[in-house]
Formats: C-alpha cells, structure tokens, sequence
C-alpha cells in the first residue's frame, strides 16, 4: 500500500530506534547498573533488530483520508557497519567516531523508495488520482549524525542527523536534505521514551513533481477540475514525534521482545501546503500512529 512517505519513515526510525538505545534503569540499586554508566549492553557488539508495525497515516502526502499499513524494520550491527532505517530505505554507516564522554559521530550512505501517489489504487480521493500516477523514485546520499550522551543523566542522548537526497531513478530528478533530532532516555529498566523533531526540504524539481497542478485535466469533468498549480522548492514539512517502548523480558539492553508505541503530527508548510492537492482536496495537518513489535538477536 502507498503510504505518506514521512510518516512511513517516522515509524521504521523510532521502533528501531528503540532496539538499539542504550537502555538501563535509573534506579541506581538494581542489579548491573552502577553510579558510572550502563553495564555493556547486546547492542555494543554485533546484533541484529526485526520488528513490524502497524500504521495508521494519510494515503498520500497532504491528504486527509488515513489508511491503516503493515511495514516491517531492520537495524543492526556487523563488523563495525551500523545498519539504520530510513523512510522506506535504509541508512549504512560505514565510519562511526566515539570519543570518551561524547560527542560521537558518525558518515554513511542512505537510500530510500519514493513511493507517493505511485498507485492510483491507493488514492482515496478521486480527484487527485484522475491526476495519474506517479513514478517510484529511488533517493541515495550522504548521511551525518552527532551524537551527546548523558545530557541530562547517565543514561539518555541527544543526537542530530542530516540526510540529503537525491533521485537517482529519473523520477522527480530532485533532491531533499532531512534533518532531524531525537532525545532519548529511559524511564526504568524495562521502559523508554524517545522525542524528535525534524524537518524536511525540497528542490523545484521535486516540489514541481509531486505539488504542481497540470492546469487542464481531460480526466475530469470542468467543474471538478482543481487550479492549476507551479509548485517551487523550499521547506516541505516539520514534525515531532512521541515514543514509548516497553520491554517484554524488562531489561531494553539484553535484547529479546519490544513493543513499541509511537505518535506524531506533521504538519506541510511552504507548497506543499499550498498545492491543491493539500489545500482543496486535503489537509496539511498531517498525524500519525503505529503500534509495533519486534525482536533483538
């Protein structure tokens, strides 16, 4: 199923996320954890996270009909390479720095499916599907993260990343740059919370792709037809996100079963917002929400 591409995104990055975070009690008397930091962890070698979700998020970007999506997650670790998600893709970092105390960094590859309104099928509104289908992009490049542990205790982080984008496909022949930041902390033993914020900007080419508006439509009667539209570049949307995770066997750093719990709102700004496709027939309030499961080797 055609999903939001964001939001398809949001969720992989934050059930993910939670597998792989530096989880131990606050509780300075339980086993493992002392005064110093965490004891090591599953996830300080090579490990190996796979979960599904189920989403709930609007059927294509700025609409306001929600549809209900399956979508599954890998992340892990093997001979130094950190395995990361991405909207519908995948983030590689080859180079990871750690120094002691922090800031830690790290430089990778991502690529990501572009899939939006690629499906008429999966168009609830009618109108914006006699506009055709679109082409799948394929969406590779750079990736950069910086990471501050213990911020505000022992055991949380703070951490921003950048991707930018660019279609490799022949699709919207464009580009984006992705930044975002996410405050991670345990609650206890067995349960986390993570927070982010993030931001995403788009090139005319592929503001022109998926929000301008062909001025004439053969597909529809006179009277049904939307305005004509040139969509430029510029800020595509921002959002935040709420996560909660909770660990079946109740310690998040050894591994095993997770469920996971995660809100968010998005809301379109610039054209994105502006283009018929959102402000006629949809809404640039955009939410979602995903509830997941998984497991960690």
């Amino acid at each position: 199923m055609t999903i939001t591409k964001l939001f398809a995104g949001v969720a992989a990055f934050a059930i993910a996320a939670s597998f792989a975070a530096p989880a131990a009690a606050q509780d300075q008397g339980e086993p493992g954890v002392t005064s110093e930091g965490p004891d090591e962890t599953i996830f300080d070698g090579d490990y190996l996270s796979v979960g599904v979700g189920l989403g709930y998020a609007p059927s294509y970007t700025g609409s306001d009909d929600y549809v209900t999506f399956v979508f599954p997650v890998v992340q892990g670790s093997f001979r130094g390479i950190d395995i990361n998600p991405r909207p519908a893709g995948v983030a590689l970092d080859f180079l990871s720095m750690e120094t002691e105390g922090g800031p830690n960094f790290s430089l990778g590859i991502a690529g990501r499916i572009n899939t939006d309104r690629t499906d008429v099928d999966d168009i609830e509104d009618s109108v914006v599907a006699a506009y055709g289908e679109l082409d799948t992009a394929i969406e590779v490049g750079p990736t950069v993260g910086v990471s501050f542990p213990a911020v505000l205790n022992p055991y949380d982080s703070l951490t921003f990343n950048v991707d930018a984008l660019w279609d490799v496909a022949g699709a919207h022949d464009g580009m984006k740059i992705a930044p975002s930041v996410a405050y991670f902390t345990p609650l206890s033993r067995a349960i986390a919370v993570s927070l982010s914020a993030s931001a995403t900007y788009v090139d005319d080419d592929y503001a022109d792709y998926y929000y301008s508006v062909a001025p004439n439509n053969p597909n529809l009667p006179i009277g049904s037809r939307l305005p004509g539209f040139q969509a430029e570049g510029g800020f595509e949307s921002v959002g935040t996100n709420l996560l909660v995770a909770y660990d079946l066997g109740g310690n998040l750093a050894d591994g095993g079963g997770s469920l996971i719990g995660i809100g968010g709102y998005s809301p379109l700004l610039g054209d994105a917002e502006d283009t018929p496709f959102t402000a006629i027939r949809g809404d640039a309030d955009q939410w979602f929400a995903a509830i997941g499961i998984g497991y960690t080797f």
